[in-house]
This record gives structure tokens, C-alpha cells and sequence, in this order.
């Protein structure tokens, strides 16, 4: 159930950030991390955008028949059912579309370090949008942690040509735009709706413009049934997004969403970690220096 008052309090509160609460975090990166190369899996058999759509419905629907189980209360007030709508839109519809499509054009490695810049474009719209001050030390952690990707990304594109991977940037960058703006718009509305309900149903919400871009743009995959398929939808639905926004919700009910997103830096190194075990990625020297600039930096942002 919801803890208001446990959110509240954290928000502004200077210590440390409990260990549950950071083995929560922990948690989530490492099953974001999963999602990009589930993503490369499951396009080998499955279209972008039916894919995407699937990994929505399936997601959103544990969620809702989890919540309605537990007889979780409906999210009430026009206000929110919007604010949901937003979130969907943003997060899932515009996220899972840069995310999907970026997946045809690079590495699940070098596509989970860039989509991972979202936190600094996180971090500005909550100074804007929510308040959230950001301190000097703060500053030069994100500055540290932008300097690490910029390190990790930059031999990838320069070995490319800056062709395809150029295109997949492009589409990572415009999920990450939208996972950010989602982001803001879940810590507006944090601690008045019960997490299952309020990730089920903005799921749900975002599946429905990729159904509608599967249905006009694509046929139906003739392997959407297919077992291995099925397995690589399970997985990712229901751990990589079902279980993953569940406790990012959870996490922003107790927690700044600047604080909470510094440990999104973890998720390329992560990232590129299953790259090298599972995809045969290599890693220069020069990527190993980012990924320590990724770690300083989310060191300084959390003690900030």
C-alpha cells in the first residue's frame, strides 16, 4: 500500500537513502538493463511495433489483475486519469517506439548506455518543473556521469561511420526524452494512487497508439504465438517492465526523482557488462574509462 508520509519525509530528507529503498533501485536497473537485449531477441522473430504493443498489453495486464486481486483502490479525479494518459504516452508509447526501433540499428549495449541519459534530462525538468534544487555537487555528478556515456558512446560511433548507429542514437535519444518526461509526470502524481493501478493502466494507455501503428504499418507476424517468442514476452513483460515500473513507482513514493534517477547511470554498466557476456560486445580501454566516470559521477550525485 501507499506511504505518503514515508515519501514526503525522504523527499527532503538529507541522509541516506534507506537500504531497501536502494536495493529497490539496484533491482530496477539491472532488470532495465535486460530489456534491450530481450528487445534484440525477440525482433528476430517478431516486428517493432507488434512487439512493442505486446510488451505493453502484457506488462500493464499482470499489473491490473495483480491490483484488482489484492482489491487495490481505482484511481480517482479527471486530474489523474490524465496525468496517467500522459504517462503512457510518454514513457511507454514514445519510449518503447525509440527503443524498439533503436534496436535494429545497435548493440543492446551501446543502445542501453545512451538510453540512459535520461536522467539528466530528468534532473533539469525536476529543478523546472518539481523543485527539486539541485546542489553543486549534484551538478558535476551528472556533468561527470553525461562525460562517461559521451566516452563509452563515442568509439561505437566513430567505428560506424556514424550511419546506422546514428539513427539508433537518434531513436534512443527520443526514448529517453520521453522516459524523462514521464518520469515527471510519476512523481506528480506519486503519493495519490496506488503503484499496481497507476503502472498497469499507464501501460496499458501506452499500448494502445503501437497497436495502432502495428495494425497500419506491419502484418501480423505469423511467430507472435511462437514459444521462444512467447518466453522472450514473458520475460520482458512481466519482469523487465510489469515488475521494473512497479517499484520505480514504489521508489518515487519515497524518494526524489533526481536522487532515485542517479542510480540510472547503473543501468549501462549493466548494459554493457550483459553485452560483453551474451553478445560477444567488445570494450576499449577508453569505454572502461567512461564507465568509471559513469559510476563517479552517480557517487556525487547521491552524496549531493
Amino acid at each position: 500500500m501507499q506511504e505518503p508520509a514515508a515519501a514526503s519525509s525522504e523527499d527532503h530528507h538529507p541522509g541516506r537513502l534507506p537500504t531497501a529503498v536502494l536495493a529497490r533501485i539496484v533491482l530496477v536497473m539491472l532488470l532495465w538493463a535486460l530489456c534491450f537485449p530481450l528487445i534484440s531477441i525477440g525482433l528476430s522473430m517478431v516486428s517493432p511495433f507488434y512487439f512493442a504493443a505486446a510488451r505493453a498489453f502484457v506488462a500493464g495486464g499482470g499489473l491490473l489483475v495483480l491490483a484488482m486481486t489484492l482489491r487495490r483502490p481505482l484511481p480517482s479525479g479527471c486530474r489523474t486519469w490524465a496525468l496517467l494518459v500522459g504517462i503512457g504516452i510518454t514513457a511507454t508509447s514514445l519510449g518503447f517506439f525509440g527503443m524498439f526501433l533503436a534496436s535494429q540499428f545497435v548493440s543492446p549495449g551501446f543502445a542501453t548506455v545512451i538510453a540512459n541519459t535520461q536522467p539528466l534530462i530528468a534532473a533539469v525538468l525536476a529543478s523546472l518543473l518539481l523543485g527539486e534544487h539541485l546542489r553543486w555537487r549534484s551538478r558535476v555528478g551528472l556533468l561527470l556521469g553525461f562525460a562517461g556515456i559521451v566516452l563509452m558512446t563515442l568509439p561505437r560511433l566513430l567505428a560506424d561511420g556514424g550511419n546506422a548507429y546514428s539513427l539508433g542514437t537518434a531513436y534512443i535519444a527520443l526514448a529517453a526524452i520521453g522516459v524523462a518526461v514521464g518520469n515527471i509526470l510519476m512523481k506528480r502524481m506519486a503519493d495519490r494512487v496506488d503503484p499496481l493501478m497507476a503502472m498497469g493502466w499507464q501501460l496499458v494507455f501506452g499500448g494502445v497508439p503501437l497497436l495502432v501503428a502495428a495494425t497500419v504499418l506491419e502484418p501480423l507476424p505469423s511467430a507472435l504465438w511462437a514459444p521462444q517468442f512467447l518466453i522472450v514476452l514473458a520475460v520482458l513483460g512481466l519482469l523487465g517492465t510489469a515488475l521494473a515500473f512497479y517499484l520505480w513507482f514504489s521508489i518515487l513514493q519515497r524518494s526524489s526523482l533526481s536522487r532515485a534517477n542517479a542510480f540510472s547511470f547503473l543501468t549501462p554498466v549493466f548494459g554493457v557488462a550483459i553485452g560483453m557476456g551474451f553478445f560477444d560486445e567488445g570494450v576499449s580501454l577508453v569505454e572502461f574509462a567512461g564507465i568509471g566516470l559513469v559510476l563517479l559521477g552517480m557517487q556525487q550525485v547521491t552524496r549531493g
